[in-house]
């Protein structure tokens, strides 16, 4: 028979697990480098004293800052017309930091800035949020001047090539 003080704690875990599920708890200042919205801290009742966990969903420090994120830039044609290859390094591929990219953004237009054509940071954006959660190791992330510049959601609703497919 569990005792009084196990089934407590057994109940706090299944409130805790409830609440970081449903999205409850109550925002605390936020630790230097580190956003309001990234700390939440939930804090449960008990008998004796409040349990207090810290919840932290965004890195409060960049682990590759200084490290490339754009391997190399290559400019191809197809049947349809020009094409930007970008290579992103393994830190491109594996970064989560906010503002990553813009970080990876700014790479690329430093190195060519025909790069920055109408439609191509909404084409690279979806690329860098979605391309790479769905192939994380797909060599390329290729982005063309000719597709129309649709906005980003219809460009993701494109699978990040509004306009046609890729060929």
């Amino acid at each position: 028979m569990p005792t009084e003080s196990a089934s407590r704690a057994a109940g706090a875990l299944a409130l805790l697990s409830a609440m970081m599920v449903a999205g409850c708890g109550t925002t605390e200042p936020p630790a230097p480098g580190t956003s309001a919205a990234a700390r939440t801290t939930m804090t449960l009742p008990s008998a004796s004293s409040p349990v207090t966990a810290t919840l932290s969903a965004t890195p409060v420090i960049d682990p590759y800052a200084g490290i490339p994120l754009i391997d190399q830039l290559e400019w191809t044609t197809n049947v349809d017309g020009p094409r930007l290859m970008v290579h992103p390094t393994r830190a491109g591929r594996d970064t989560t930091f906010p503002g990553s990219d813009l970080r990876a953004w700014q790479e690329i237009r430093s190195r060519d800035p025909a790069a920055d054509a109408p439609g191509m940071w909404d084409q690279f954006r979806c690329h860098w949020e979605w391309a790479r959660l769905i192939a994380p190791d797909k060599p390329t992330w290729n982005l063309e001047p000719w597709r129309p510049p649709v906005g980003y959601d219809a460009t993701v609703d494109a699978a990040c090539n509004p306009g046609g497919p890729e060929r």
